[in-house]
């Protein structure tokens, strides 16, 4: 079978915005490789190791491909998402100096050949993340395994943001907590809050393909329903009354974590404050650099304490915690 591979050359701030545009456009993968550079320190804290040598993408850009069946109007969703990256200026999204190419590939030049590089990732000190192709043996008990097949969704645990939340969790997490993981994606924090001690998740995304993805995965690691509630929804819905029936979660809750970009994050944060118990504790993460200040004033406004800032590369995450 014959796909368009779309390919948006732009900055590592755009990546999570651009590629949510080509899943809404329908494409049937979505490949993302951000810069190598060899000045661009790689992590190796927790024994990662790395199978690829680095690229030669420039520091900060990033190179995002999208595939599209041969019968797709590839010309129409083309056209479709490029205004739509156009107007993220308005959100003060640097894009860079956008480039864009087309071309027709094979499937099996690419709809399999990514796993290759998606390898075993010990993210924190008790996380492992492991694909589901690949065979890994826990090198201790304490050691904690992520099983992980994603699909289409976003979440792999190579991600920035995604490994900064999972190490943030694992620092708030004691035992016990009801945990509610907006924009779930591919499922992977719900699983690591459950695998870490949280007594339930319950797992939110707007997008149908990141819910039935997280629903897989929750399945793939044992916990569907009876430790993580997937559900179409956003938290406002659940708040205001419109699906308050079998969250598998008792609002208000312990601990709160949204890895979202901070345009999104901006839109809930009173809504967060109110689905979370006095002294709960909010994780947003998914903020570039330059929004910092503008994320941690806010959280202040609503109410948080600011606890604590973690940072992974040009990205960072707040632990905001509701007043008692």
């Amino acid at each position: 079978m014959l796909w368009h591979e779309f390919t948006i050359h732009t900055t590592e701030e755009a990546v999570e915005m651009i590629s949510n545009f080509l899943h809404e456009a329908g494409a049937g993968g979505v490949s993302i490789e951000e810069s190598g550079t060899l000045n661009k320190k790689r992590d190796t804290s927790f024994g990662q190791w790395y199978e690829m040598p680095l690229n030669d993408i420039p520091e900060g850009e990033a190179e995002i491909k999208g595939y599209f069946s041969e019968e797709s109007p590839v010309e129409q969703i083309i056209a479709e998402v490029k205004e739509r990256i156009g107007q993220l200026h308005e959100y003060g999204i640097d894009t860079g100096e956008l480039r864009y190419e087309l071309k027709t590939v094979n499937e099996d030049d690419w709809a399999t050949a990514w796993k290759a590089y998606f390898k075993p990732l010990k993210v924190s000190e008790r996380l492992t993340i492991k694909p589901t192709w690949e065979d890994y043996t826990p090198v201790s008990e304490a050691e904690k395994i992520i099983e992980l097949d994603p699909g289409m969704a976003f979440g792999t645990g190579t991600h920035p943001t995604t490994a900064l939340c999972l190490r943030t969790l694992e620092k708030v997490i004691r035992g016990g907590e009801e945990v509610i993981d907006v924009g779930t994606g591919s499922g992977i924090l719900a699983i690591g809050a459950v695998l870490l001690g949280a007594k339930h998740v319950l797992a939110l995304d707007l997008d149908p393909v990141a819910v039935s993805s997280a629903k897989e995965n929750s399945q793939l690691n044992g916990m569907l329903d009876h430790q993580i509630t997937v559900k179409e929804s956003d938290l406002l819905s659940l708040l205001s009354g419109d699906q308050r029936e079998d969250l598998g979660v008792t609002l208000p809750v312990q601990v709160i974590v949204a890895n979202i970009l901070a345009e999104i994050i901006l839109l809930f944060i009173d809504d967060v404050y109110r689905a979370l118990e006095p002294g709960g504790v909010y994780i947003a993460s998914g903020i570039y650099k330059n929004k910092e200040d503008v994320v941690q004033q806010a959280l202040k406004d609503s109410g948080f304490e600011i606890e604590d800032v973690c940072r992974d590369e040009d990205w960072v995450a707040f632990v905001a915690r509701k007043r008692s």
